[in-house]
């Protein structure tokens, strides 16, 4: 039976150096392609997703939806964005996964983690809330996980809300397997402590550990909806999301955020995100950290 093992404290991690991109459009297009169908994409995602495309995209958009074309069996865009708007069913979700960007690692932007240790540190006996707005594949939130436990030890009370638009790298996220050869910013001992190896058919695959799992929970938001949680947070991770939305959608998501946490509670951006034009909801406390006013 193919299981998971614990990492052994000489196993040695690859580092993986190359980022995923979209590859290049083949010339010869597969399917008609026209100005008409970019801006017909642009309004559904943005008024779906809140995602705002530039014109910069077009090459982009035709890689990721021409998949779409092929699955549902439409032979031009025209074709497939009609049946779209007439159909109120999981399609819309695989438009939405097709279009979001997922990019991110082990312990990103690394600065942020030793606030947040500093941030738990100073409260040890508290039962923490946070959560991730934008987990992606799970990277981002295990290395949240694995921050807490360093720092508030086993009898640490915390619970982590993750939550993604996008359902495929969710799924992946609940999950918690990671190739190996793939896993980037975790030294020999984090992976000794929180991941187990596999073995047999599961070769060459890490697993999170369940007693890191545990204090995890996975679920769909779509962050330009109203939000579904009812006690608030300590802290947020909304980071590399904001650049992805218009002004508009930016101040009425950060009021959305706003209104789910607690008074004090730290805000995480990433490193391009500036919101000096919401000073009446959060004032800026450290590297792209904020503090909910």
């Amino acid at each position: 039976m193919d299981t998971f093992a614990p990492v052994s404290p000489r196993v040695s991690v690859l580092r993986s150096t190359a980022a995923a991109t979209d590859g290049p459009l083949a010339e010869g297009r597969e399917f008609i392609w026209s100005d008409a169908d970019f801006t017909r994409i642009k309004a559904l995602i943005y008024k779906k997703a809140g995602i705002s495309l530039h014109d910069g995209k077009h090459a982009m958009v035709y890689s990721r939806v021409s998949r779409r074309l092929r699955e549902t069996g439409h032979g031009s865009f025209k074709s497939y964005l009609d049946w779209l708007e007439q159909h109120d069913g999981g399609e819309w979700q695989e438009f939405i996964n097709a279009l979001t960007t997922n990019l991110t690692a082990f312990f990103r932007e690394q600065h942020h983690f030793g606030i947040l240790a500093d941030l738990l540190a100073a409260r040890r006996t508290h039962d923490w809330r946070i959560w991730c707005s934008a987990a992606s594949t799970g990277e981002e939130p295990y290395s949240i996980a694995m921050t807490a436990a360093e720092t508030l030890g086993p009898q640490g009370r915390f619970h982590i809300v993750n939550s993604d638009i996008d359902t495929q790298v969710l799924a992946t996220a609940q999950r918690g397997i990671y190739k190996a050869d793939g896993v980037k910013g975790l030294s020999a001992e984090r992976m000794q402590r929180f991941f187990m190896r596999g073995k047999g058919g599961n070769a060459g695959l890490m697993r999170v550990k369940p007693e890191l799992q545990k204090h995890m929970g996975f679920q769909t938001v779509n962050l330009i909806h109203e939000l579904p949680f009812h006690e608030p947070f300590d802290a947020v991770f909304c980071r590399n999301v904001m650049i992805y939305f218009d002004a508009a959608t930016q101040r009425q998501v950060l009021e959305r955020i706003h209104r789910v946490m607690k008074p004090g509670g730290m805000l995480f951006v990433g490193h391009a995100e500036n919101f000096s034009d919401a000073r009446n909801l959060f004032a800026l406390r450290g590297k792209t950290v904020y503090e909910r006013l």
